[in-house]
């Protein structure tokens, strides 16, 4: 099994432009993109009376009514900013990274939205050049990477190996791509944004649905043991490596229960001498993947909101023979219910968000029962 990153990038990603994409931990390991809600421009009369928020590895689902209490019409931008994101991780595939994995709709009709695009080197704005070359900005080119039947990683920049190698080597000198080490790889900074106008009429609710395909986190544990051990100490070894220290920090943002940790560590170390799991080389090894959401993006609309509900899928991960298990931090601490083995809840009134929320989802070798 070939364990190069495989950071399924869709970069529709929202944050409320106080908030950064999280840190990588290790290598094979992929950064994930916060994302948030919608954000409206200097607009605060209109009122969240209720978000219905579902996460899964594959699609987050946000559904909203909001309340216009004011007895005039409110018109006003409407806001999905894109953090910045650039190509640092090369096995991204960012072909992958198409306009139409975000879709909008307003009282159950589809909504067409504005997308302004920019590409920059340091403070240098580069857009002009790049779309004169009818090279993609948010795709870097149409990017495409795939492992073939041998799981040789193959790289290809389609927008740019179609130049003539004059203009190739222009813009390789501006600096836009490197291809000294093989295909080209941009070297810009992408800034994204949708919007549209929405206007929200006095005494009534609209309801406006969003959608999109998150960009995942993930890494591997090699040592979960040492891992699961420095996360249960009540002080944490001093002395432990950076690595090991990362991955402590990273589980601690899951709130994995004592219990759980315990659960995990012996399936663990049982998988050592599982066959299938030596076979999947994936014996002994913790695979986090996680989707990260920034709620705090509903605090520019007017506070609180009044109904939240959120629903998290256990979804389907990786690698076969192994178990999917869903962990996170609830907002408020609150409870998760279950609602079935797939699907788990948490709901709350008045709400006022204080973090952010960040959803892990883990590979876990499938418990199997003592034989007799």
């Amino acid at each position: 099994m070939n364990w190069k990153p495989r950071l399924c990038c869709i970069v529709f990603v929202c944050l409320s432009g106080i908030l950064s994409s999280a840190a990588g931990w290790a290598d094979d390991t992929a950064v994930a993109i916060a994302a948030g809600g919608l954000v409206p421009r200097q607009e605060r009369r209109i009122v969240m009376a209720k978000e219905v928020l579902r996460i899964g590895l594959d699609k987050v689902v946000v559904d909203y009514d909001f309340r216009n209490e004011t007895n005039e019409d409110v018109t006003t931008e409407v806001a999905f900013p894109v953090p910045p994101y650039n190509s640092e991780v090369p096995e991204t595939l960012p072909s992958q990274q198409t306009l139409e994995k975000f879709r909008l709709w307003v009282d159950g009709k589809p909504v067409s939205y504005q997308a302004d695009i920019k590409a920059t080197i340091g403070d240098r704005d580069m857009t002009e050049i790049l779309q004169a070359d009818h090279i993609d900005i948010p795709t870097f080119g149409h990017y495409f990477g795939k492992d073939n039947a041998n799981h040789f990683f193959q790289e290809s920049v389609p927008d740019f190996e179609r130049l003539p190698e004059s203009e190739q080597e222009r813009i390789v000198k501006a600096g836009l791509f490197d291809d000294s080490g093989g295909p080209a790889y941009a070297k810009w900074t992408v800034h994204l944004q949708y919007h549209w106008t929405q206007r929200f009429p006095a005494h009534s609710v609209v309801h406006i649905r969003h959608e999109y395909a998150p960009c995942i986190g993930f890494t591997r544990i090699d040592s979960p043991s040492e891992v699961f051990e420095a996360l249960a100490a009540d002080d944490p070894p001093a002395n432990a490596d950076s690595v090991v220290a990362d991955q402590v920090s990273l589980l601690s943002g899951f709130c994995l229960g004592k219990s759980l940790q315990k659960s995990m560590a012996e399936r663990l170390l049982k998988s050592e001498t599982d066959p299938v799991e030596i076979k999947n080389l994936s014996a002994g090894i913790l695979y986090p993947q996680w989707v990260d959401f920034v709620l705090t993006s509903a605090n520019s609309w007017k506070q609180p909101i009044e109904d939240f509900t959120l629903s998290v899928e256990r979804g389907q991960l990786w690698i076969k023979d192994r178990e999917a298990v869903v962990n996170f931090c609830t907002p408020q601490q609150m409870p998760i219910k279950k609602l079935d083995p797939d699907h788990f809840q948490v709901h709350l009134t008045n709400f006022v968000p204080k973090a952010e929320l960040r959803i892990g989802f883990f590979d876990l070798p499938i418990s199997k029962p003592v034989k007799p």
